[in-house]
């Protein structure tokens, strides 16, 4: 008996869906035993990576998101995939996925990983609230515009605390901004990128003290520590915690990850049919933009199984399995999957995830991105804990980048 040791994180939905392609896999094959080995977000970091466990050999497959990917090639822990497709070749690789998929997974010339679970970032909004004909009339009232989805962070403000029923237990808007490495570098990406800024400067330096980061700075903290209209949990709550919120009824809209309107739409959801998306508000006069960043499974260089891994991650990537993990609420990666006429029917937000994730953005990509992240969380930490200006915490931020020569390629 061969056992197929993979690490992955432990959501729900991950591991109902992985565990389903483990036992269809260790059915076709009687002599193998596939290990999910299920932790949390920073544990499965330093199990795979900082640790060595892809690259010693302890894990055969990894779930890995893709801000990792650069770092763990630059430390040898992944294998080169694309040497396996050249000889057993996965059919309609890359022509079956979104370019927005296979672009950020190619580090140099080397196929780090294939991708397993999507969700690109939209603006996921209650649609029956915004269709109540009640709120509609108040709302043209107060605002003298009609209540649809807003397109500017000003919309978006006045429309989460027009909505916002505290009392009731109804809030406006969650952001996940505890300071996890992940979503407050997500959040504030997004914030700059929808005013016109940028992270990076010349040469690959990152640049945090702009006036656009600022301005992005300034509403993010005004805004989550405005209990009137923000979920008040919001700072100690992570991306899947804030999407568990919304989900149970407690919020009017958010900007998070595609997979939770999805989810909305499962069978018992107390949404269903309630949940719409569209894209995020971006500052007057600046286009909308999105942020890819997504799971993938990647192979350690260490393993001792390495073609029997191969095989699960073939196995895996056929359309039948990317389409069936829908089921458990995780999002497939197929275009296959994303135009499948039953699904959209399911779950209409299909509709548009094609368009959004190719006209998605990507985080910079280099092996420190884990300490640009943590910088980044300092940021976030500081401007909800003290009263310090934005200006001077970003300034302390710009120091700190400085002093530790961050680069990205």
């Amino acid at each position: 008996m061969t056992t197929l040791r993979i690490a992955l994180r432990d959501y729900k939905d991950f591991e109902n869906a992985l565990g389903e392609e483990a036992q269809l896999f260790e059915e076709a094959h009687p002599d193998v035993r596939v290990e999910l080995v299920s932790v949390g977000i920073h544990e499965l970091y330093r199990l795979a990576l900082t640790e060595g466990g892809l690259h010693q050999g302890r894990f055969d497959i990894a779930l890995l998101v893709t801000d990792w990917l650069a770092e763990g090639v630059a430390a040898g822990a992944l294998e080169d995939l694309q040497t396996w497709q050249n000889r057993i070749p996965i059919p309609e690789w890359p022509s079956g996925w979104a370019r927005s998929l296979v672009r950020p997974l190619i580090v140099g010339q080397k196929l780090s990983s294939l991708p397993w679970h999507d969700g690109p970032e939209c603006l996921v909004y209650r649609s029956d609230l915004l269709a109540d004909p009640g709120r509609q009339t108040a709302h043209r009232a107060q605002f003298g515009r009609e209540l649809v989805p807003p397109v500017t962070w000003q919309q978006f403000e006045e429309t989460a605390r027009f909505l916002a029923d505290p009392a009731s237990g109804l809030y406006g808007t969650v952001f996940a901004a505890f300071p996890d490495g992940h979503n407050t570098l997500y959040d504030f990406a997004l914030q700059v990128w929808s005013r016109g800024g940028e992270l990076l400067g010349a040469a690959g330096k990152p640049q945090v003290c702009t006036l656009q980061a600022i301005a992005a700075l300034d509403f993010y903290r005004r805004i989550i520590s405005d209990r009137s209209v923000c979920h008040p949990a919001s700072p100690q709550l992570d991306s899947t915690q804030s999407g568990d919120r919304f989900l149970a009824g407690e919020v009017a809209m958010m900007v998070n990850w595609f997979g939770f309107a999805a989810r909305s739409d499962r069978e018992g959801s107390p949404l269903a049919g309630k949940v719409a998306i569209a894209p995020i508000p971006s500052q007057e006069g600046h286009p909308h933009t999105s942020l890819s960043v997504f799971w993938a499974l990647a192979m350690g260089s260490g393993s001792s199984n390495k073609e029997l891994a191969w095989d699960f991650l073939r196995f895996v990537a056929e359309p039948e399995r990317d389409l069936g993990m829908t089921r458990h609420g995780t999002v497939g990666v197929r275009l296959s999957t994303w135009r499948d006429i039953a699904l959209r029917t399911r779950i209409p937000a299909y509709s548009q995830i094609e368009s959004i994730s190719l006209g998605a953005r990507q985080l910079p990509a280099g092996p420190k991105m884990a300490r640009f992240a943590a910088i980044i969380d300092s940021v976030v930490t500081r401007a909800l804990t003290t009263q310090d200006g934005s200006a001077a915490i970003l300034e302390a931020a710009q120091r700190e980048i400085d002093h530790k020569g961050i680069l990205f390629s």
